[in-house]
C-alpha cells in the first residue's frame, strides 16, 4: 500500500518555485523540471531534479524515495548539487494527504513537505531550522505540473 502513495510521482515534472530570502542566499522567483521513475519492485522512486533562476542551472537533485515495510513510512536519501550528502537517510511518514520528511545535518534540520491537488499537481513546501525542529523558516514553495 506504501508504495503506492510513491507511484503518484512517476513522470515528468514542470512547475514554479518561489525561493524565500535566507542565511543561504537571496530569494526571488525559480523554475523547476523533475523526472520520476520506480525502481526495485516498486519499493523505490528515483527522482533527477534541476532548478533554474535568471536562466541559469542552480540546483541539481538525485533523490532516492523508499517505501518501508512498516504501513505508510518512508525514508529519503538526498543529493544535491551544493554539497550535501545524507549520512542517514530522513524519515518521512505519509498522513493521508501529505508525505513529510525531516532531513539533519551540521548545517540543521530541513523540513519536506509534499501534497497533491489532483492527480497531476504537486506541491513542495522546504522549511529549515535551526533549533532542533522548535522554529521553522521557510525556504521554498513549488507547485508542479505533470507533463503528458
Amino acid at each position: 500500500m506504501s508504495a503506492n502513495v510513491l507511484a503518484q510521482w512517476v513522470g515528468q515534472w514542470r512547475g514554479e518555485e518561489t525561493i524565500a530570502t535566507t542565511r543561504w542566499g537571496q530569494g526571488g522567483p525559480a523554475t523547476a523540471e523533475f523526472i520520476a521513475h520506480m525502481e526495485l519492485n516498486g519499493r523505490v522512486l528515483v527522482q533527477d531534479y534541476r532548478q533554474e533562476r535568471d536562466g541559469k542551472l542552480s540546483l541539481q537533485v538525485h533523490a532516492v524515495f523508499v517505501a518501508e515495510p512498516d504501513h505508510d513510512q518512508y525514508s529519503l536519501y538526498w543529493f544535491d548539487s551544493y554539497g550535501f550528502v545524507p549520512g542517514v537517510p530522513a524519515p518521512g511518514l505519509w498522513n493521508g494527504e501529505r508525505l513529510t520528511f525531516v532531513r539533519s545535518s551540521p548545517r540543521g534540520q530541513t523540513r519536506h513537505v509534499y501534497a497533491f491537488d489532483g492527480d497531476d499537481v504537486l506541491t513542495l513546501r522546504l522549511e529549515s531550522s535551526f533549533d532542533g525542529g522548535v522554529s521553522w523558516e521557510l525556504v521554498m514553495t513549488g507547485r508542479y505540473a505533470r507533463k503528458h
